[in-house]
């Protein structure tokens, strides 16, 4: 029997998930079926339970359910109930299990094909916001040197921050863009959503550190507004959240069907359909 799965969404025409999906059912011959099902912005839960009753097997929750997602599960993975959010539905015994694959899958971007190892990294983690409370815990599991984090709001940065370094044993610091004045960064992540609006954030000069990775969670055609303003102020490199979309995806593949389809050939496709 085809094995169904579902991303829910609103909007979710633009989704790429199943497309990626079906690439990684057909690398690894599996049997399953993946849609894009729209969920009214009032009837997130009714739509997965409905699909669950259809005999779906789990789903992916994208913008702007995914702490609606994380209320809905009746079990939770210890990162998906420390990012507060989730992204992966799963179920199980007739009750649904959350999960949360995005920090596992910017992770696996930076180290696997970026090349860029966070132990012992000074890392900037720039927005306080669910994009962010995803991304903390697996970072802090690749042992960096140090988290800051920094938003507009630097209280929310600061809980945040308080929040986290309970159960770390290195520095994680919290608080305004005006702040890290001084200080230099080998990795500056971006997961605030000020790429989408096209606005520039008020970032103090000198923050990258020599050879540093200037990265996006968002992604599009070209430059960012954020890498465009990392470039000019001097980063190293620069990457975009394509990556971590495909990672993130094979995630959660792992989580329903217990094998990790390789990325490499979807991931340079898609990268070349953006730049056109």
């Amino acid at each position: 029997m085809t094995a169904r799965y579902a991303v829910f969404g609103n909007p979710i025409a633009h989704s790429k998930s199943p497309r990626i999906h079906a690439a990684f059912a057909a690398q690894t011959g599996q049997d399953l079926h993946y849609e894009a099902r729209l969920a009214p912005l009032d009837g997130f839960a009714a739509a997965v339970r409905q699909f669950m009753a259809e005999g779906g097997q789990g789903a992916n929750v994208t913008v702007p359910f995914k702490e609606e997602a994380f209320r809905l599960c009746d079990a939770l993975s210890p990162r998906a109930r420390a990012a507060g959010a989730v992204n992966t539905l799963s179920l199980a015994d007739g009750r649904i299990c959350g999960d949360n694959t995005d920090g596992a899958g910017l992770v696996q971007d930076l180290e696997a094909n970026l090349g860029c190892p966070l132990a012992g990294r000074r890392i900037l983690l720039l927005g306080a916001g669910g994009a962010a409370r995803g991304a903390i815990l697996p970072l802090l599991e690749r042992r960096p040197a140090s988290l800051q984090i920094a938003n507009r709001s630097p209280a929310k940065a600061q809980a945040l921050a308080a929040e986290f370094s309970a159960g770390a044993d290195l520095p994680v610091g919290g608080g305004s863009f005006e702040a890290l004045a001084g200080r230099q960064f080998d990795l500056l992540i971006n997961a605030t959503s000020a790429s989408l609006g096209g606005a520039a954030l008020p970032l103090p000069a000198g923050l990258f550190a020599p050879g540093s990775l200037a990265y996006d969670m968002m992604y599009g055609q070209g430059d960012t507004p954020f890498l465009a303003q990392a470039r000019a102020a001097g980063a190293a490199r620069l990457a975009d959240g394509l990556g971590m979309l495909v990672e993130q995806a094979a995630e959660a593949f792992q989580v329903w069907r217990g094998q990790r389809p390789e990325t490499g050939a979807l991931l340079a496709r898609l990268r070349a359909e953006l730049q056109g």
